[in-house]
């Protein structure tokens, strides 16, 4: 697929920003990755209320292959192939799609402001430490400068 192709394929459903990818391209709307354009397809975000649609049309989800092992990636699922013909369906698809991405991100902020709301728990310093603390903080006095010179140099 090409980025000429991708752009006539997302006329009805709207503006598409099309960037390089891995070995495709990553589509996205309003600043929101929503689908990838690989060599073995097209495939849109997904999430538990849009899986079962793509398992009606018996899509199956994005996988790769590494030296090891076949890794699923299970927000992501293969576009069935008769949308291709139906630009207006596929538009329906690409909104949710773009639902599913949007919803990721929200529930994603929400853990990140989770997690920056708890206090940090302050250690307590004993005042042996807090000394030592002050002492490798301070500039040394310049007696102490003199030693450690003649210190190191004999």
């Amino acid at each position: 697929m090409d980025r000429d192709f991708l752009i006539d394929l997302f006329v009805d459903f709207g503006p598409v920003t099309i960037r390089r990818m891995f070995s495709g391209f990553g589509i996205s709307a309003d600043g929101t990755n929503f689908a990838l354009a690989l060599r073995s397809g097209l495939y849109f975000r997904a999430d538990e209320i849009t899986i079962p649609q793509f398992e009606a049309e018996g899509s199956r989800p994005f996988q790769y292959q590494t030296r090891t092992k076949t890794v699923t990636v299970g927000s992501y699922w293969q576009l069935p192939a008769r949308l291709f013909d139906d630009s207006e369906e596929l538009a329906e698809w690409a909104r949710a799609a773009l639902a599913a991405a949007q919803r990721a991100a929200m529930r994603k902020r929400a853990k990140v402001r989770k997690a920056s709301a708890k206090k940090p728990v302050k250690k307590k310093v004993t005042k042996s430490a807090q000394r030592r603390i002050g002492k490798a903080m301070r500039p040394p006095k310049l007696g102490e400068r003199r030693r450690k010179r003649a210190h190191r140099s004999g």
